[in-house]
């Protein structure tokens, strides 16, 4: 059975959920079906923030939470991977995650930095002020200025609340399929397993994957101007992609993807170029000009 015909075309709406009607419901039923729509309709009222791209978003979470979980999982990692020790490797990539942070302004704390004996070409920020670069990315890293857009764009992702913004999609979606388990359960008989996995499945393709592309081409926009400000080439960001896509191999269809394509990418990267080297003439005339090697 295809998705289309167990979903409408825009969703669940509160008609649809109040309207029908079911001689398996009671009146309680009823009334908690009531309570459940109204409580999340005021969730959503007071989680709405503004990204800063202008996007706007749903944060459930607050900071302080999020920045402990971010705190808390750097911890683990730390305990469970190898730690790269070689003073050459740990003082260039400081010297790059440095450059970037000092753009950042505020009061944050000194962000904590550490490099992963790890073959993966991958990197991540963390709520909390928390930085790791995997050894394997050096492969396709291969200057500063790509560093920094790879270091850029992972803080990208903080700035712009994105860990928040993921947990928040993950709480209203396992909310939304417990309340259709709950309406329909009954109803839906011997079928029902098959259905909740399709709504599952609908779920991850049609809502979190989509938002979760959003973020990754959003944390690309926000750390090209990142690196730009610190003094490192934008340009480099394109070069950056091209390695990934001569590394990297097939990837999977870009609506089964988390991430967006190579091409859609270096297409919207170059879309934000003009603004980004504007940045970067500013930031060298400025004295900006970073010394990493």
């Amino acid at each position: 059975m295809q998705l289309s015909r167990l979903l409408p075309a825009k969703g669940l709406s509160r008609n649809f959920l109040m309207q029908m009607s079911f001689p398996v419901f009671t009146q309680a039923s009823r009334a908690m079906r009531n309570n459940v729509f109204y409580g999340v309709m005021a969730l959503l009222l007071t989680a709405c923030a503004v990204s800063p791209t202008g996007r706007k978003q749903l944060l459930l979470m607050n900071n302080q939470q999020i920045n402990t979980m971010g705190v808390q999982a750097f911890n683990q990692l730390k305990q469970t991977k190898p730690i790269d020790q070689d003073p050459r490797t740990n003082t260039y990539v400081q010297c790059v995650a440095g450059a970037i942070t000092s753009q950042l302004g505020g009061s944050r704390s000194p962000w904590e930095v550490r490099v992963f004996q790890d073959k993966s070409a991958n990197a991540f920020a963390l709520p909390g002020g928390k930085i790791g670069v995997n050894t394997g990315l050096f492969q396709v890293a291969r200057n500063p200025d790509q560093l920094a857009a790879v270091i850029g764009h992972e803080i990208g992702h903080v700035l712009a609340n994105h860990s928040n913004e993921r947990t928040s999609q993950q709480v209203m979606v396992q909310g939304g399929l417990a309340a259709v388990d709950a309406f329909y359960g009954a109803k839906l008989g011997a079928s029902h397993d098959a259905v909740m996995q399709g709504l599952g499945l609908g779920a991850e393709y049609g809502v979190l994957m989509p938002y979760s592309r959003t973020q990754e081409s959003e944390a690309d926009i926000i750390g090209l101007e990142l690196m730009a400000r610190a003094g490192f080439d934008p340009r480099q960001s394109l070069q950056l992609w091209q390695n990934m896509a001569a590394s990297g191999g097939g990837q999977p269809p870009e609506f089964l993807s988390t991430h967006p394509g190579y091409d859609t990418r270096m297409r919207d990267l170059q879309a934000n170029m003009g603004k980004a080297m504007q940045l970067y003439q500013a930031a060298q005339a400025q004295g900006r000009r970073p010394n990493c090697s």
